[in-house]
């Protein structure tokens, strides 16, 4: 697939394409914008008044006044000096999808680069040369200083870049692909280190993979009411439609939508004793669709920071103007990282108690610990366990993020937005989650199998078919950790998804 991308424009499946790793391409219409900022610069500069971040010193240092001979250096330094970055490097799928809201937001024509800056970002999407880039050391705000200013570097042929997976010279690898080192102009190393873009990165990569996790907690939900033999009633459309909260509404149909034809269900339509199911399969709609809503708020501010301008000073050709705001401050990036941070949290917890309430007899009428042979084997007892650590790890990892300031640039800048490390915590957040949810997989299945010859719906059929294609049911104990691995691959690469051949809810 390839992406063309137009600035300001581009939607969340095209930010969803490059960060899966669609090939991209910039929009030619915006040439003239970026050539026309360029020109309002020199124009600028012209008039020999000291602007921010064009002929002036930067954060704290504003106020010292830089003569045009040192104004490259100017430029250069800053880069230099802001790639101070620590940590390990952050993963290339982040840094590319960086790379590319930079080169949304520059090709606006409110940076004031030249068009060759601008080229250069898309040159090194196109050969694949991806900055090493440290994932800590941004705190938000005056924009992800630390981690632009280590892709800002590469640009210029300082630091590292990953070529086909290998670390190398920024130097060698430019060359190698027959592009140039960048020297930058005035205003150019300030645009290209001011904005939100690793913030937003981090923050739609765990987005997206908080999508995938939550279609696929859906029917692993659904594959676990039906080992326990739930009832469905709970998912009855009046009952959602009186507490017109949309999610809740969409998440009942799609479980409603799953179970459809089960034959396990229609076993204990007559005589069923149980009057009310736990929460954990009677309250589906209600945590997983307010996890939906979330989910979409979140999409929501993402898609519109991700086609933002977040530098500063903003340059304005029309009446040669370059105003000095705070668009580098993220905390709208910081609140949907937080949100998508309780809603990771929420899917995890919910399908922990689903397990837990498998392997109990006493609630679930299956096998203790759902092995045939319970006391000689131990069956899901300890994965069980993994799962409650992996929730607690989550918890823990959920506390917002946006709460918290600490003032940097000797309180310059005294209010800061801490969206980085918040946003960069939601892809651990989803690897525990999807742990989670692959061992509801597999306990699920397990117990879906106690029912046979009964079989569930087509959909649930053609989930649990995924699976024992690649795992038999769990006679006697065996190493487990195997089974989880492959599990957890079923959900992180959406093939569970795809199995059950229907469209589920999502972010649009």
């Amino acid at each position: 697939m390839s992406v063309k991308l137009k600035p300001g424009a581009a939607t969340l499946d095209q930010w969803r394409a490059i960060y899966r790793g669609a090939e991209l391409s910039l929009d030619p219409a915006c040439a003239p914008l970026v050539a026309s900022s360029a020109a309002a610069v020199d124009r600028i500069l012209s008039r020999g008044v000291p602007v921010y971040g064009i002929n002036t010193g930067f954060g704290k240092l504003a106020s010292v006044r830089i003569g045009d001979e040192d104004l490259a250096t100017l430029q250069r330094n800053i880069v230099l000096s802001h790639a101070a970055g620590t940590g390990d490097p952050s993963p290339a799928p982040i840094v590319r999808l960086m790379m590319a809201l930079k080169l949304a937001s520059l090709a606006q024509g409110a940076s004031g680069v030249k068009p060759e800056t601008v080229a250069m970002l898309e040159a090194m999407l196109r050969h694949g040369l991806t900055p090493v880039v440290p994932s800590q050391g941004s705190v938000g705000a005056s924009g992800d200083l630390a981690p632009l200013a280590h892709m800002a570097a590469a640009m210029i042929g300082v630091g590292e870049i990953q070529v086909n997976g290998r670390h190398m010279p920024a130097a060698a690898a430019l060359d190698g692909a027959g592009l140039v080192p960048l020297t930058l102009g005035p205003k150019e190393g300030l645009a290209l280190l001011n904005g939100t873009q690793f913030s937003t990165a981090n923050a739609l990569a765990g987005l997206f993979e908080t999508e995938r996790l939550f279609q696929s907690a859906l029917i692993t939900g659904a594959l676990a009411t039906e080992a326990a033999k739930g009832s469905d009633t709970p998912f009855d459309p009046r009952i959602h439609a009186l507490r017109r909260q949309p999610g809740q509404i969409e998440t009942a149909e799609a479980l409603r939508r799953l179970m459809a034809g089960s034959a396990i269900r229609a076993s204990h339509l007559d005589g069923d004793a149980r009057v009310q199911d736990p929460y954990c399969l009677r309250c589906q709609p209600q945590v997983m669709g307010a996890v939906l809503d979330l989910l979409r708020q979140a999409a929501t501010m993402l898609e519109i920071e991700a086609n933002g301008v977040s530098d500063n000073p903003l340059i304005f050709p029309d009446t040669d103007e370059a105003l000095s705001g705070g668009n580098f401050h993220a905390e709208p990036v910081a609140f949907a990282a937080d949100m998508l941070a309780l809603a990771i949290c929420e899917i995890g917890s919910i399908t922990e108690r689903r397990i837990a309430m498998l392997v109990d007899p006493a609630l679930s009428g299956l096998p203790a610990f759902l092995t045939p042979r319970p006391g000689l084997n131990s069956g899901f007892m300890i994965p069980q366990v993994t799962a409650a650590a992996l929730v607690s790890e989550n918890k823990q990892r959920a506390t917002p993020a946006s709460i918290d300031s600490l003032p940097t640039s000797a309180n310059q800048e005294d209010h800061v937005s801490m969206a980085a490390h918040g946003s960069r915590r939601l892809l651990d957040m989803t690897t525990n989650a999807t742990a989670i949810v692959g061992i509801e997989l597999l306990a699920a299945v397990q117990g879906c199998d106690f029912h046979a010859p009964l079989q569930s719906s087509d959909a649930l059929e053609n989930a649990r078919a995924c699976l024992r294609a690649d795992i038999p049911m769990l006679e006697d104990d065996r190493h487990f950790h195997p089974d989880m691995e492959v599990a957890n691959g079923l959900v992180r690469s959406g093939r569970l998804v795809a199995a059950v051949g229907m469209d589920l809810p999502g972010l649009q």
